[in-house]
This record gives C-alpha cells, structure tokens and sequence, in this order.
C-alpha cells in the first residue's frame, strides 16, 4: 500500500543525511544540559526544511502530510527533542492558515514558513488537559483589542518561540462553544514565560508555562470568529497526531537499530546474544509492529492529504499505536542491551524516556481510545 514514490523517497534520504550529519551530533548534549538544540534548529532552518508543509502561497513548500511525517520520522530517529521543532510550528499555525485572515496569514504564516520564527500551540492548563473546556484563561474585548489573563501549561518550546497561538473564553458561560483563538507575540504587554519544567524525555525542548498578565492583544489577531476556537483547536490536533506518530516511529526505529546491532557483537554463552532464538523472537515481534504502526501513520497522513472525510479516528489510531509501540521497543531495547543499556553510555535510555511522552502529548492515549470508539459507536454510543 505504501511503495513510496520516488520524490518522497528522495526526501526521505535528503532529510536522514542533513539529520545525521548536522543534528546527531547535538542531540545528547540538549538531552544532557536540557538546552534546547539551536544548532540544529539552524541547520533545519538553513536547509530550507522550516516551510516544508506550509503552503507555497505562505512561502511554504506544499509538501503534504504524508512528507511531513516522514522528515519528523528522520529527525525524531537522531533527536526526537529536535522533531518538535519541526512539526509544532505547524500545528500552531493550522488553525491560522484554515481560519485566519489574510493579514493573519501574511503577518505570521510567512515569517514561520520562512524559518524567521518559531510558534507555540497553547492549549492546556493545570487544570484544563484533556477536559479542554475547563479552560479558565480569559479574553475580555475591550475596544480594539482583547485582554487575555491566564496561564497555559505544557507549552512545547515555550521561551524559545517568538509567536504562540493561545486559546481562551471569550464567553466563560458557554463550555467549549465559549473559547476563542488569537495569535499573541512574545512582546506584547503582559506576555511572559513562567515555570519551565524539569522532565523525563524530550529534554531538550523546553515546556514551560505561558502568563498572561492583562496580556494586550489586537483585536485583528483573533482567529476566526469568536467561540469557534475549540474546533478549531481539534481540527489542528487531528492533523498534527499523525506526526506525534511519526516522531514515536523515529523513536522506535532508532532503538530497533540500536539493539540489532548490539545482540549482532555481543557474545554470551559461547554464542552471539543475535543466535538465541528468544532473541529473534523478541525482535521478530518488534520489527513487526513497527512496521504496522508506520502504515497506520502512513495510512492516516495518505488519507488527509487526499481529504477524505472523517479522519479523526485515523488519525486516533495512527497516534495510540505508534506511541504504544515505541514505548515497547524502547523498553525492550533497554532489556535487550542489559546494563549498558541502563546507563547513559549507549542512547537506549534516552531513547525510553523521550517515547513516554509520545503517549502523553497531544491528547493521552486514553483520549485517542475515546475518539476511536466513538467512530465505533456514534456519538450515543460511546
């Protein structure tokens, strides 16, 4: 179903190269201090990868989702803290490109298309992950501006981002019809990053906390219409969890390699680790779901490009799986490596801890179960 064509297989070998030669290097170090990799974030910039799948109206270079998936593949496959880069600018200005105005859309789209600044999605709150519509944050018109007091929570990149898509209740009454999306820059009054978080994987990405003091806001930055933010909001989540996919694939693809090649030199018993039959197995079975969770991602990213209807569970499926899947070949590439495989003398570890997340982001995969069984079931029955 997926022989890729020869274009993307191209790409495929132009974003390996340029991930290998110029963001490996850096990927341990970001890990290790928890910096975020601006060297690598240059290079993917400077390689013209930063408008990848933005349009070519907005400067961009129209790759469709399916490209996109696989350079986040690559990318994720040396750092998966580098991956974010390049999918999370995306998934902010998703709701931009499909509901903002063409001053919107020439003002910010471009500039990130073009690589001159990073975006931020800000969506959760401390109290507000996956119940969206408890959101607390405020928009208040107020002639022609709005003012936006609140905090949002887990923001990928926060700090090292010039541009952040917040959403919030222009009408606290109203649930999820009451939020509202606005583009905020980082300079704008009232504006600051607060706690950045010390966390297990994906260090060195920062996510931190967004404040928003009586932050000032111009009213021409605001999405849309008034009160449809939390569909717009889902939209670009459906369309970005096939590249949380993508990213647990690189993950995992990783770790596979790693632990191949290990039980391939090291001998115990007389014998290749490679030559027990337990061995094979167990990467039989690896190698296998790996494999089923790139056609799910792939299947997912094939069927958006093509805009066929109803890929929410698509979408839901591609994330659950391959999440789940890197978290077990991981684990298992832990195991498999024994007690180098502990310690920070191989990046099977790193690779264990950065693929947790994948299951977490983006909508738990808790979440992702819902949204599959309500395609199930219709809405009545889940």
């Amino acid at each position: 179903m997926f022989d890729l064509t020869d274009e993307l297989e191209e790409l495929r070998a132009s974003v390996r190269r340029l991930a290998e030669e110029r963001i490996a290097p850096n990927a341990a170090a970001a890990d290790e201090h928890e910096e975020f990799p601006a060297a690598s974030w240059e290079a993917w910039r400077d390689a013209g990868f930063a408008g990848l799948a933005f349009p070519v109206e907005w400067g961009g270079q129209g790759a469709g989702l399916l490209a996109h998936a696989i350079a986040v593949e690559e990318v994720a496959r040396v750092c998966a803290s580098s991956s974010l880069f390049a999918f999370i600018p995306k998934l902010a200005m998703t709701p931009v490109l499909d509901h903002g105005s063409e001053e919107l859309r020439d003002r910010y789209v471009r500039r990130v298309a073009g690589g001159e600044v990073l975006a931020a999605y800000c969506l959760s709150e401390a109290d507000a992950g996956s119940d969206v519509a408890a959101m607390r944050t405020r928009a208040v018109r107020d002639g022609d501006h709005y003012v936006l007091t609140g905090a949002k929570h887990w923001v990928t990149n926060a700090g090292v981002c010039d541009l952040y898509t917040v959403f919030a209740k222009t009408d606290p009454d109203a649930g999820h019809r009451g939020i509202s999306a606005f583009v905020v820059e980082k300079g704008f009054p009232g504006f600051s990053i607060g706690k950045l978080e010390r966390k297990m994987g994906m260090r060195g990405s920062p996510t931190g906390e967004v404040r928003l003091d009586g932050c000032v806001v111009p009213a021409a930055n605001l999405v849309g219409e008034e009160g449809r933010g939390f569909y717009y909001a889902m939209g670009a989540l459906d369309r970005s969890r096939p590249l949380v996919g993508a990213q647990a694939l690189g993950i995992a693809q990783a770790a596979l390699d790693l632990a191949t090649g290990y039980v391939r030199e090291r001998r115990q018993f007389g014998r290749r680790v490679a030559d027990f039959q337990g061995v094979q197995f167990l990467l039989a079975d690896l190698a296998a779901h790996l494999d089923a969770a790139r056609l799910l991602v792939y299947r997912a990213c094939a069927r958006i490009d093509a805009g066929r209807p109803g890929t929410a569970a698509a979408s839901s499926m591609a994330k659950l799986f391959a999440s789940d899947t890197a978290m077990r070949v991981t684990t298992d590439c832990v195991q498999l490596l024994g007690g180098l495989g502990y310690t920070k003398d191989t990046p099977a570890e790193r690779y264990m801890r950065d693929a947790k997340v994948t299951q977490i982001y983006e909508g738990t995969n808790q979440i992702q179960r819902v949204v599959i069984a309500r395609q199930l079931l219709g809405p009545g029955g889940a």
